[in-house]
């Protein structure tokens, strides 16, 4: 598609918006990067300010405050970033008007020369995104890695080469304005309770997941995790071939975990054997699931069973995401920053054997804490509680008969948390940060709050 001489708006000043307007500006358009934040405060961030200057000085007008429909004027295009939600104004004008209204995501599929393989769901996106990538690097000299993973998908289309492969990690937000995003390979992970607040309901989410897989044709393969009901109802609405894999079930077609705890891919009638659970270099059930759905998408990607099995065993996860710290006088510790919901740190919990110290809290998104408290109560020692959740998660632990003398309370205060939990943690225990909330009441993002973890507890 040509942008040439066209003029197009980009609304949300961040990674996304910048290498959206980037390439439009390369691509011959006339671009303005709109963003409702103050200039002062967008620039309050030494690199967001760094991206602006480098777009004023590629000729990108750059608009900062109330976000009036004077903007639309003599507008062909309009590229939401992910952040802001389509529901805007500016946006149902932009509709009314007959603007095209798209986003960065879609805008990079539109270019990609390379076959995407796309992962979306609730928990283990960036996990599972991230292993498809180096599974991939076993068989194809180039491949790219990114959307909601921190790289923006349209660079990584840009760059990566017809004969190569792109792994795309892409999040509900990323799905909400597009009309006909195509990947050769879709992975639904799983579908739990998150961002109600933005979509509206849990069907609406739900079918934001579900448009990443609208566009297939029966060419395409559609991977679905057959222990969660919400994904395996899917295949109803399936276009393409559907692969379930489960860890619970013995499939007879698909990626599943054999009695003896090998890890197999069964389709067109053979086996192809992979590796023992035991062997996988990330710990938990959580991420066998992840180990199957990313081999089955590398598996139809044409990575073999043989290319596959030194990368599984050699995979040691991300950062973030019950990400080893340090072992101090016997006591580890984890740093599971990522984990943004209680389905999420649920997840974490079951990875480990119990005699825990978790840190939890920050910035709350009100979802039930019922089947989160009572594993608490059954596999944690201690519960250390931070930022504006700490009374309601208090609450909830207390009705599900966790003692008050087991809950700690450590304010706005990072340091606070890691002293309480090393004062009392004793070997064999484990400490570990799976706060089951956002990070805004106290960090800028979940990174900055697992980085912020991580030094403390380095400097122990």
């Amino acid at each position: 598609m040509s942008y040439q001489n066209q003029s197009a708006l980009v609304i949300g000043a961040g990674i996304s918006g910048f290498a959206a307007a980037r390439y439009l500006a390369a691509a011959g358009a006339r671009v303005t990067l709109s963003d409702a934040k103050a200039e002062a405060d967008a620039e309050k961030d030494a690199l967001t300010q760094k991206h602006i200057e480098d777009l004023r000085a590629q000729g990108i007008s750059c608009v900062f405050g109330a976000q009036r429909e004077e903007l639309l004027a003599g507008t062909d295009l309009i590229v939401l970033s992910p952040a802001v939600p389509e529901r805007i104004p500016l946006v149902t004008a932009a509709r009314e008007r007959g603007i095209r209204v798209t986003t960065e995501v879609e805008l990079a599929g539109e270019i990609a020369r390379a076959p995407l393989y796309a992962i979306t769901g609730t928990n283990g996106k960036t996990t599972t995104t991230t292993l498809l990538g180096e599974l991939l690097r076993a068989h194809f000299a180039a491949v790219g890695v990114g959307g909601n993973i921190g790289v923006p998908l349209i660079d990584v289309a840009q760059e990566t080469p017809a004969d190569g492969a792109i792994a795309a990690e892409i999040s509900s937000y990323q799905m909400e304005a597009t009309a006909h995003f195509h990947a050769a390979i879709v992975a639904e992970l799983n579908v739990t309770p998150d961002h109600i607040v933005r979509h509206g309901s849990m069907e609406v989410y739900q079918a934001m997941k579900e448009k990443l897989f609208a566009a297939q044709t029966a060419e395409d393969f559609l991977v679905l995790n057959y222990d969660d009901p919400h994904t395996r109802g899917m295949a109803e609405r399936a276009n393409g071939q559907v692969c379930f894999f489960s860890r619970r079930e013995e499939l007879a077609e698909g990626a599943c975990v054999r009695a003896d705890g090998m890890i197999v891919i069964r389709w067109d009638g053979e086996e192809h054997v992979l590796i023992e659970t035991s062997e996988l270099g990330i710990p938990g059930g959580h991420n066998v699931e992840n180990a199957l759905a990313a081999a089955a998408m590398a598996f139809f990607a044409g990575v073999t069973p043989a290319e596959m099995r030194p990368v599984l065993r050699a995979f040691k996860g991300v950062e973030h995401r019950i990400e080893f710290v340090r072992t101090l006088d016997g006591v580890r510790y984890f740093n599971d920053s990522k984990a943004t919901n209680t389905d999420s740190a649920i997840k974490a919990l079951e990875a480990f054997a119990g005699h825990m110290i978790l840190i939890a809290g920050g910035d709350d998104k009100l979802t039930d804490l019922t089947e989160f408290m009572t594993l608490v109560h059954a596999r944690v020692d201690e519960l250390i509680l931070v930022g504006d959740a700490t009374e309601r998660f208090a609450a909830a632990a207390l009705e599900a008969g966790i003692a008050a003398e087991q809950i700690h309370r450590a304010g706005y205060h990072m340091e606070e948390a890691v002293r309480i939990a090393h004062e009392l943690a004793a070997a064999p225990q484990t400490v570990l940060l799976s706060p089951a909330c956002a990070s805004f009441d106290m960090y800028g993002g979940y990174e900055e709050r697992g980085r912020d973890f991580k030094r403390i507890v380095n400097e122990l």
